[in-house]
């Protein structure tokens, strides 16, 4: 199965508004609450395409409970560690032009005995699954080097993983070989401390990311899609078509999954990178922040153009 992590979810408060502008009011039109965070919806996604997964996170305080709540809606299991203190809130604020804000709170410090608890859960379920999927930030408190452990583990077990966060731990895990990361311009930006403008930059990015200790590289890049910097040497760009995006807030999240669920598959590098920009793209399309289904995916699929870069 595909095992996804999610260290530190949320309640993902989603208020959708007529319009965003500064100094300016804006009406709000409808307000939804749902279980959040980058694993979670990574096995949200994996599971609708029909593929085996189970998702692991922290739970905590009132908003533990109301994460339990919507997931025991879910038809993917999952496997919460409790812990002492309240999770978090996110908020993200959608116009319907597709402007959004996203604000999240920082999460609840861990203990070491929490800490040792999830690490140990997380290891156990590794004996069942082929991939593993450490999703999103760390709590306050938890060492860097949290997800490096994770993947040596994994490594050992012959589990293939895949990275998607931002920060030190970014940095902390390349070092142990991950099977894939997946950072998007913005993350990619901060890890190698400079900005990039152009197509040369994004190629340069995704190398110098591998060199680091990657085996792939699936640099997300919004709008214009996603390159890839794989084991065998090869460079490719997925470009998707054009769309009318409503939020693109998550559809990183979509990426990642259904680059997995397809890797998973026994599709290739190329065809799972072009997976995962069809499914970011046809979420993108979606109001809110949601997930699109299957068959919303492959009628992008047919449209996303992939050509080699090197």
């Amino acid at each position: 199965m595909i095992l996804t992590l999610t260290a530190n979810p949320a309640i993902d408060r989603n208020v959708a508004v007529d319009r965003l502008v500064f100094e300016d009011r804006a009406y709000i039109l409808s307000t939804r609450e749902s279980a959040g965070g980058r694993g979670i919806n990574a096995s949200s996604v994996i599971h609708s395409y029909g593929g085996p997964t189970l998702a692991i996170a922290i739970c905590g305080g009132k908003s533990g409970k109301l994460l339990e709540g919507f997931l025991s809606q879910a038809e993917f299991p999952c496997e919460f560690v409790r812990v002492r203190h309240e999770i978090r809130t996110n908020f993200t604020i959608a116009d319907k032009n597709g402007l959004a804000i996203k604000l999240n709170e920082h999460g609840p410090a861990l203990s070491e005995p929490e800490l040792a608890r999830l690490e140990k859960t997380v290891r156990h379920r590794m004996k069942e699954a082929t991939w593993l999927l450490l999703c999103g930030s760390l709590p306050p408190g938890v060492p860097a080097e949290f997800y490096a452990r994770l993947i040596h583990t994994a490594s050992k077990l012959g589990v293939k993983t895949l990275l998607d966060t931002d920060g030190d731990a970014v940095e902390a895990a390349l070092e142990q070989g991950p099977t894939v990361v997946t950072p998007n311009q913005p993350e990619a930006e901060r890890l190698l401390n400079r900005a990039l403008l152009t197509r040369n930059h994004f190629q340069e990015a995704a190398e110098r990311i591998r060199g680091m200790g990657a085996k792939n590289v699936i640099l997300s890049l919004g709008a214009r899609g996603a390159l890839g910097a794989f084991e065998d040497g090869a460079i490719w760009e997925a470009v998707p078509p054009r769309i009318d995006a409503l939020c693109p807030i998550g559809a990183g999240d979509a990426l990642a999954a259904a680059y997995a669920w397809a890797a998973h598959d026994g599709k290739d590098a190329k065809d799972s990178l072009r997976w995962g920009v069809a499914a970011g793209t046809a979420s993108a399309r979606l109001p809110g922040v949601s997930f699109a289904n299957l068959q919303q995916t492959r009628e992008i699929y047919g449209r996303v153009e992939v050509r080699r870069m090197n």
